[in-house]
Parts: C-alpha cells; structure tokens; sequence
C-alpha cells in the first residue's frame, strides 16, 4: 500500500466528466521487423510479461473514507489485462488524420478509477501495414518524465530481445478497511500540520523574492497569471477531444538554436508562437498582447526513477503579437529566462508541498465552479495554452520487435484552456502532439499543419535558407476547399485532407456535428 502525495491526488481532485486528466501518446509502429510478424496477442503478451516492471499498471486506487485524505495505491487483485489492452481498426484510407481521430476518441473518455488507470488500444488498419498504439495513463500516476522512463521498460533497443525475469511469487496486497484508513490518515495529517510553519516561512520568502525582482525594471519576469488575453479556445470545457499530430527534423532545430544562441526549447516555444500566431491571424482574432503559456518543468532529481508527479510551472509569454520572427524568438528567450529565473527564487518543491495540504471536496468544487458560474468567460483566462516539451532518446526504439518510427504526446487540457501543445524529441525528429478541445479548436489539423510553415520561417530569419514565396493562410485554403500543401511525416504517411466548409474562430461546430463513426473495438 501506498498513499498518493498530494500533487498525484490533485489530479485526481481537478478532474470532472469534461476535465479530463490523463496523459496519453500515439505511437506509430512498424511491424515488418516483428519476429515471426506481427499479431495483436503478441502485443498484449509482450506488456503482459512486463506489468511487474511497471507499479502503476497494476495497482488501483482505494478512497480514504468521507476522502478526508489522499487515496492509497494498493495491487488490483483483480487485475486483468483485456480490461486495459484493446484493438480496435482504423478508418480507410488509414493515414495520419483517421489515426488522429481514433486518438482523439480515446481522449474523449474518462479513466475507469475501479480499475489501475490506464490503457492501451492497439489501432490496426494504418497505411503500408503499420500499426499504431495510443496509450493513455492518470497523471496522477505519472507526470512526462516518468512517463519516458516508463518507455525504458516497455520497450528495448533491439528487435528481438529476451523476456524480463518473471516476478518472484508474493502474498496480494492487504486491501485496508475503513479503520485503518482512517487511522492511516490522522497520523498522516499530524505530520502534515507539524510541517507548516516551515512551509509558511519559506513561502513567505519565495514570494518576498520574486515582488523584489518584479519591482526592478531592469529585470525581465516571466508572465503573470491572469494576464493572458482572450482567444476563441479559451472558454468551457466539453466532452470532446480532437488530436493533431507534426513532425520536424531536430537538426533543424539544433541549427537555429546555433544561429540565437538560445536553447532547444526556446525554438520550441518559438515555434509554437509562430504556428499560434498565423492560425489565429487566419481567424482574424489575433490579439495584440501576447499569448501566455504554462510549461511544466520537471524538478525531478537526478538519478530518481520513482513513478509519479515531480513537477512544477512556469509561466512565460509567446509574443505572438510580434510579427518579426527575429524579435519574436529574441523576447522568447529573455522572458522564459526571466520565468525559470522567478521558477528557481520560489523552489521546485514549493507546490508540491503545498499540495500535500490539497482538499478533495474544495479542489472538486472550485473547478466545478470555475466552469459552471461561467468564470471561464467572465474573467481573463489564467493563461492561454499547456506547452510541455519532453525529451526522448536520439535512438530507435522497439516495441515487441517491432521499431517505433514515431511518438506523439498528448497532454491533457484544462478547463477554460482548450488547448494543449506537447512535443517529444525521438531519433531524428520532434514530435508535436496537439491536444484540444472539438468545441473549442474544430479545425486541429489546421493548426498542427502550421507548425512546419513556423520552422519555415525561422529559417528563413536565421539565413538557413532563401525566403519562397508566403503560403496563403490556412484558413482561407481551408475554406477554399483545398488541402494544406504540407503535413508533417508520421513515419504512416500523410493524407490530403477533404474539402471543408468555411469555419472561423466564432462559429463552432457541435460536438455531434464535428464527431465522425464511433471508433469499434475489434478485441476478440
């Protein structure tokens, strides 16, 4: 048995039937390298054999009574694998984008919290015989660094590689009755209080040191809470979660970053300012400030390989309003600076120890109320968008034998933030993933698409090569019925896009109108 801290339970706590907190990623495997060739029970048999090396695969939550604590992990004794390891086929012609859907369907639904609280879905059907798998995982069990160290488990270095030692024989776990719950949780909550006036003073300082730096004016801050400006996906959450996916090379990245002697996640963020920028401004609800973005930022030490949450944010402004791409990607990298700057004054472990003193109810409540008072649309947004970036190994990777030619993350949105951008750096290339919400964002690939004319154009701005001639907007192409000239490669192959009717920023699509054939699970 073991208790979650706080910052694992307040996922648990933030979430309601449109806040969905779960982690996922769609991968894109090929299995001509399988040996003996592929079938979907050796997928299943190739994580079954595994489960041991992975602790939150097979433990389940158990509810302190009248939740007056966090909930404890225990080992589901229960537990079966064709509860969380499933198939399902993929519409034709099988591409990038009816993946995208079958991903985005599977966001759409909350987490079973009866059972350990993942799954797997395997998507057959892909064009030249692939095969994808989106994964989906509670944050509450894992946050993006764990998460990649979960793929050191699951996957090996080679094609064909021997099976893991199986487990040594144990006793199941004791399932705790209410008592000693209860018991459990008044002693937890004694060293809880005794650890407060410490926290107190050592907030107190935090926030004395980054008022300090935010009175110099010769001192560039990251961005502030509540001062994003309005944009059509910020406002209530539904139901519906729609994917996109894009690819770039890394070395083109790493050759920028050389050029503005900035840093990898800087173009990142670049990037994403330049693919938000044009998106919006083919809206026409380009804001003049600039957007405000959240980016989690590890504080896992090094060497920790323990499972679960050890992440703090940062908030830092993407400029957008900027339309020189130089001056863009300049003020990126003095502001997120300034933002890991005041993220160092106040502390990597500061909200993770005030989680500790996280209330189920309050934290359920206030988002319900965020949301249901209509606060998400009667005040600034908190900020615009979730922009997280993860790096991955610059090797392949093989998954039952068969290798991995791409990965693409997709973190979760939050309410009044229909929008979230995850990337993961594997070989060669950098995976976007782009998480939204269908009511808010009802054009996703519109967006994704963006991302390779914003690499574009910081090429061109870094001299890497010759300026061409600009595209016209993407929501013009759209709307004239042609597909975007560009997609980024998924290692599946691309799709041409069907013509499609005029949408702007205004005017939303409902969810059964934007929702195409449910997905058909096809486990035998």
């Amino acid at each position: 048995m073991e208790r979650l801290t706080g910052l694992d339970a307040a996922f648990l706590y933030l979430e309601t039937p449109t806040h969905h907190l779960h982690v996922a990623m769609t991968m894109v495997l090929d299995p001509s390298t399988m040996p003996g060739g592929y079938s979907f029970d050796k997928i299943k048999d190739f994580i079954a054999k595994r489960l041991h090396l992975v602790p939150p695969f097979r433990r389940r939550l158990v509810q302190v009574p009248l939740n007056l604590h966090h909930p404890v992990w225990i080992e589901d004794p229960n537990f079966d694998i064709d509860n969380h390891v499933r198939r399902i086929g993929c519409p034709a012609p099988g591409g990038r984008r009816e993946l995208g859907e079958m991903a985005g369907q599977i966001a759409s639904t909350p987490l079973d919290r009866r059972r350990p609280l993942w799954e797997m879905w395997v998507v057959e059907g892909l064009k030249q015989d692939r095969i994808g798998i989106v994964t989906k995982v509670h944050h509450a069990a894992i946050d993006g660094a764990s998460g990649a160290e979960l793929m050191v488990h699951l996957f090996s270095m080679e094609a064909d590689t021997p099976d893991p030692e199986p487990p040594p024989p144990t006793d199941p776990d004791h399932i705790p009755n209410e008592f000693e719950l209860l018991g459990y949780a008044a002693a937890s909550k004694f060293r809880r209080t005794m650890s407060l006036p410490r926290l107190l003073g050592s907030t107190a300082g935090a926030v004395n040191r980054v008022v300090q730096g935010r009175r110099d004016p010769n001192v560039i801050v990251g961005a502030a809470p509540l001062t994003a400006p309005r944009t059509s996906w910020n406002g209530p959450l539904s139901t519906s979660r729609d994917v996109g996916f894009a690819r770039v090379p890394l070395n083109d990245i790493k050759e920028i970053k050389q050029v503005f002697g900035c840093t990898v996640n800087d173009v990142v963020l670049g990037l994403c300012a330049g693919t938000l920028r044009e998106y919006m401004k083919g809206h026409g609800d380009l804001p003049d400030t600039p957007l405000v973005a959240t980016c989690p930022v590890s504080v896992r030490p090094g060497g920790e390989t323990d499972i679960g949450n050890r992440v703090s944010a940062m908030f830092t402004r993407l400029h957008t309003h900027e339309p020189d791409p130089v001056a863009r990607i300049r003020a990126i990298q003095e502001v997120t600076a300034g933002a890991k700057h005041e993220h160092n004054a106040v502390g990597a472990d500061m909200l993770q120890n005030w989680a500790e003193f996280a209330a189920p109810n309050t934290f359920n409540l206030a988002v319900r109320l965020y949301s249901g008072l209509g606060l998400t649309t009667s005040f600034r947004p908190i900020h615009n968008v979730i922009i997280s970036n993860v790096p991955g190994p610059p090797f392949p990777l093989y998954y039952a034998g068969a290798r991995m030619v791409a990965a693409y993350p997709m973190g979760p949105t939050m309410e009044g933030v229909g929008l979230n951008i995850t990337v993961f750096s594997y070989e060669e290339s950098v995976d976007f993933g782009f998480m939204v919400d269908r009511e808010l964002v009802p054009d996703v690939w519109n967006m994704a698409d963006g991302v390779r004319d914003a690499l574009e154009e910081l090429k061109v701005a870094a001299g890497l090569q010759p300026a061409t001639k600009k595209p016209r907007s993407r929501s013009s192409a759209k709307a004239a019925g042609k597909s975007s000239p560009k997609g980024p490669p998924n290692g599946s192959t691309t799709t041409v896009s069907k013509p499609a009717a005029k949408t702007t920023s205004r005017t939303r699509k409902s969810p059964q109108a934007a929702r195409k054939a449910p997905m058909r699970d096809t486990t035998a």
